[in-house]
């Protein structure tokens, strides 16, 4: 079971980044409805870098989503005023600060932030020369945050770890030191929970194709434990399987990882996809957008 964080209520949204600037609830209220119903675990809430009136804003949407839902919220911006506006506004369920990385001005600001307020934190391991370049810097800054974090206070069983996901059309390479990470995070930090952007995996994908890269990504994720992901909540088989409900495809895509390759002959047209979706994120097939169909 992996714990769904819903990442429509977003600012770049087309609907909804109106229905922000324009202070209307219905659009928003209506979508966090729709999202929970869907199976989602927390709410995310996405206002963006939000420079002018962030504070306002975050504390409005809080507020606004609130009146209709009782489910967790995750709390998504890089302004601290409008995070801690956010943070206060939070009536019901302990929050989510999306996310606290290890450049010195974001880790200064946001770990007072947990203790304050009692949140969980994501920790993005993104450090001060930027993104990790393998699997050991993305260790050794995942060591670096919970030290710190543990120092401040902060027990590691409330940090959720991000490797950050990175786009199979940019580097492949990032996407299999990603996956090496998270095969080591529960040796490295056993009481740490871990969380990753899922539908990073296919920006730049086309729309269409973009499910498969997302649904495949997270049964890989799986393998090691995943706590939770940030995800497209209106993707009904991506929370199904989140929600354990396919373990047959589960379990296809973990022998491919062991090297365990199915006869693809075998396979019917769901499995069929997920074989070669795998084999693309493991780097065995060139990524391109026609590989579901070559």
């Amino acid at each position: 079971m992996v714990v769904c964080i819903a990442e429509s209520i977003n600012i770049m949204s087309n609907t909804i980044g109106p229905a922000m600037k324009e202070r209307n609830p219905k659009p928003i209220q209506e979508m966090a409805k729709v999202l929970a119903d869907s199976g989602a675990d927390y709410l995310d809430l996405n206002i963006g870098p939000a420079r002018k009136g962030g504070d306002e804003l975050m504390d409005w949407l809080v507020k606004t989503v609130q009146e209709v839902s009782d489910l967790p919220l995750s709390l998504d911006t890089t302004n601290p005023v409008a995070m801690e506006a956010g943070l206060k506004a939070i009536a019901k369920g302990r929050p989510l600060i999306n996310s606290v990385s290890l450049q010195p001005e974001r880790l200064e600001k946001g770990i007072p932030m947990v203790t304050k307020y009692n949140a969980d934190v994501i920790g993005l391991l993104w450090g001060k020369e930027g993104m990790p370049r393998d699997a050991n810097e993305r260790a050794a800054l995942a060591v670096d945050f919970i030290f710190q974090a543990n120092e401040a206070g902060i027990a590691t069983s409330d940090i959720w770890i991000d490797p950050i996901a990175t786009p199979i059309c940019v580097d492949i390479n990032q996407v299999l030191s990603g996956l090496e990470f998270m095969s080591m995070l529960s040796e490295i930090a056993p009481e740490a929970k871990s969380t990753v952007g899922l539908s990073n995996i296919s920006n730049g994908v086309p729309d269409d194709l973009r499910l498969y890269l997302n649904r495949t990504y997270l049964m890989m994720l799986m393998k090691y434990g995943l706590y939770s992901a940030i995800v497209d909540a209106y993707d009904k088989e991506l929370i199904a399987i989140a929600k354990g409900e396919r373990p047959e495809y589960l379990k296809l895509v973990h022998n491919i990882m062991d090297g365990n390759e199915p006869d693809p002959a075998s396979l019917d047209k769901a499995e069929l996809e997920h074989y070669k979706t795998t084999r693309v994120l493991l780097g065995k097939v060139l990524f391109s957008n026609s590989w579901l169909t070559t």
